[in-house]
């Protein structure tokens, strides 16, 4: 490089062999990054310090597969952890940059979706009948590519697209080109995924997308999207689903603040702001937040499975992370930064074939057909942007306007009071424990007293945990497979955990430990507390029937009666346990059950062949779903008290932990 003139660097990167990178971050600049490329097989692999113990600047590319990390199935493609090692950082004019980038377009061969419409609505309706239906969770994301052939050299294309994001899109977070040997990355991300700076965490959670009309959005137009249940609630579960992973890397659990609108060229999304505090590396956090629910779904672990069950072909970069790691001169704790949107609104060109992977999240009352517009409409982005389509044109000016007049910016849409008010309205339904300061200082009225907190795969447990801490119990997660007999008995107060699934699967090894674990609680009369899954499985012990329930209530908030207490409370299950409707009431004592067996135990058997319990239920009394249960030494929720939805979720958890103590 021979400075920073930046025609000079352009032409340079056009016409040089070398690697690089060019990222807008703001609406002002351009940085070019120039280094070594290094391959690496895992995050905590990534080269943040040299060999004489410097930190260093690192970019890299974090592929889908990677989730294997976390034990997480997927189709492994072997794209690399792909690490641009930065020698140099060049800040540059963001309008000089553009006027230096080639402004030809870039012609397109044999354009179109690797699935077509109609194969992709069948994907749409068998992820909510077989997977949706049948409790394996809450929503999924599946994937579509947008191909074409490209007969244009690699570095032009990339540089040419880059051009045209910055000129044609708006709204991103992220506006970059990588261009590293083999393998060329270009987009517009709209998603902070996750960023760490000076030991404060931050995640946005963006859901909800709304496809401008012809001519552009206006309040109205935009007003009837605000108000539609399915996007809303798609929302909430992204946000419940990443301050799962929030919970898990912050001592203060998070804190959401929101919702915002993220306006772009041909989309608007909804969005949350997630922060919270946190002390581990960077590669650590992101590990912990591979990846995010809005490209992949929820419960994650589960959302993975499902994704390999119907996408065909591996994701290569899509849903993954472009993370920058820079050094912050921090003498303790964490030496570097991190910043890491979501590999999405992304071109990539290999061999000289685009692919512009685009999905939809899909829930229980998704539309197929509207489904399919989704994915339409992001892919448009990408390619109206880059200008590989026509892009929209600007509204035509009303016939009496004068020509020569200055033309006044148009106010975002945030600002139209009906829209705020609107915006701030979802406020009201959530919980006011995520959205006020938190940090667990060990008071609270079960202080001194311990909790094992077993997780079934959902990591709604981590939010479960930061709540119990809140109340004073020193809590402790430890996965299904590895609860043993000892600890479980150990504990003050066991918390069986929610999870996806049928709770009747007599095939699934994590549904009998799950029994199990509930089970040696019951028959030692020790303390537990039962959510969700955990509930069901609880009820089915104690001889109360379990239905699939005609409409899963995944992301459902609903407001019922917990002992003679309303409680708003957010419900994510397929499955329900159901007494007889019509003949039940508030507090109605079932029992004694003797339907249970002796769980194995060959340290300290207990000598009883069954179990003499009488419980209280808490139902419906038009449907007979049960919504709690409580007794000697138990309680049990169907909801999920940890949710951004449970309004009274802390309450009604105190309530139900005091039962079971």
């Amino acid at each position: 490089m021979t400075g920073p003139d930046p025609s000079s660097l352009i032409h340079e990167l056009l016409t040089g062999d070398a690697p690089f990178a060019l990222i807008a971050r703001d609406a002002s600049s351009v940085e070019v990054l120039t280094g070594t490329v290094v391959d690496v097989d895992l995050l905590a692999d990534i080269p943040l310090i040299d060999g004489d113990g410097r930190p260093r600047e690192v970019l890299a590319l974090v592929p889908f597969r990677q989730v294997r990390e976390r034990g997480f199935v997927c189709h492994d493609d072997g794209a690399p952890l792909r690490c641009l090692v930065v020698e140099q950082r060049i800040p540059l004019p963001r309008a000089e940059v553009v006027a230096s980038l080639p402004p030809a377009p870039v012609a397109l061969a044999d354009a179109g979706f690797d699935i077509d419409d109609e194969a992709y609505a069948d994907i749409v309706r068998r992820v909510i009948a077989d997977e949706i239906g049948r409790g394996e969770g809450a929503n999924f994301v599946i994937r579509r590519d947008f191909v074409a052939g490209v007969d244009a050299e690699p570095r032009v294309a990339a540089l040419t697209w880059f051009r045209a994001l910055l000129e044609h899109e708006k709204g991103a977070y992220w506006t970059f080109a990588v261009v590293t040997p083999g393998h060329v990355a270009v987009g517009a991300s709209p998603e902070a995924h996750v960023s760490a700076h000076d030991g404060v965490v931050t995640m946005n959670p963006i859901s909800g997308t709304f496809r401008h009309p012809q001519g552009g959005a206006t309040a109205d137009t935009l007003a009837e999207f605000l108000r539609s249940t399915k996007e809303t609630e798609e929302l909430f579960m992204v946000v419940d689903e990443e301050l799962k992973m929030m919970s898990a890397v912050c001592s203060d659990g998070g804190r959401i603040t929101g919702p915002h609108l993220k306006e772009m060229s041909r989309l608007t999304h909804t969005e949350y702001m997630l922060r919270g505090r946190s002390t581990l590396d960077p590669r650590d956090i992101l590990r912990e937040t591979m990846f995010a629910p809005t490209v992949t779904g929820s419960p994650m672990q589960n959302a993975c499975t499902v994704i390999a069950r119907h996408e065909t072909t591996p994701r290569g970069y899509y849903s993954g992370v472009a993370a920058l790691f820079t050094p912050n001169g921090a003498t303790e704790g964490p030496t570097h930064d991190l910043d890491a949107p979501i590999l999405i609104r992304t071109a990539y060109l290999v061999d000289g074939r685009l692919r512009v992977p685009v999905g939809a999240t899909l829930v229980r009352h998704s539309d197929p057909y509207g489904e399919v517009g989704e994915t339409h409409g992001k892919a448009a982005g990408v390619l109206g942007a880059i200008g590989a389509i026509p892009r929209d044109s600007a509204p035509a000016a009303a016939p009496e306007a004068d020509p020569d007049a200055p033309v006044a910016p148009r106010r975002p849409l945030a600002e139209d009071p009906a829209i705020a008010e609107l915006l701030a309205s979802r406020n009201e339904r959530l919980a006011p424990f995520w959205m006020n300061p938190q940090d667990p200082d060990g008071s609270g009225p079960f202080a001194g007293r311990t909790a094992l907190v077993v997780d079934a795969e959902d990591r709604f447990t981590t939010m479960l945990a930061h709540q119990l801490r809140h109340l004073g119990l020193d809590t402790r997660i430890v996965h299904w497979s590895e609860a043993t007999d000892a600890e479980v008995d150990a504990a003050d107060l066991v918390v069986a955990g929610p999870g996806p699934g049928d709770p009747r699967d007599d095939a699934s090894e994590r549904i009998a430990a799950m029994r199990h674990v509930v089970s040696r609680r019951l028959f030692r009369r020790a303390p537990l507390l039962a959510v969700c899954l955990s509930h069901q499985i609880l009820a089915d012990q104690l001889g109360i029937d379990l239905v699939p329930l005609a409409q899963p209530h995944q992301g459902l908030q609903k407001s019922v009666d917990v002992f003679g207490e309303p409680a708003a409370i957010g419900f994510y299950n397929t499955f329900t346990a159901c007494v007889a409707p019509g003949t039940t009431q508030r507090g109605i004592t079932i029992g004694p059950v003797t339907a249970l067996s002796e769980p194995a135990d060959a340290v300290s058997p207990v000598p009883t062949a069954g179990l003499d319990i009488a419980v209280e239920v808490s139902a419906d009394a038009g449907t007979g779903d049960v919504y709690a249960l409580r007794g000697p030494a138990v309680a049990s929720v169907q909801g999920h008290l940890e949710s951004i939805l449970s309004r009274d979720g802390m309450r009604t958890l105190e309530r139900l932990i005091a039962a079971a103590l």
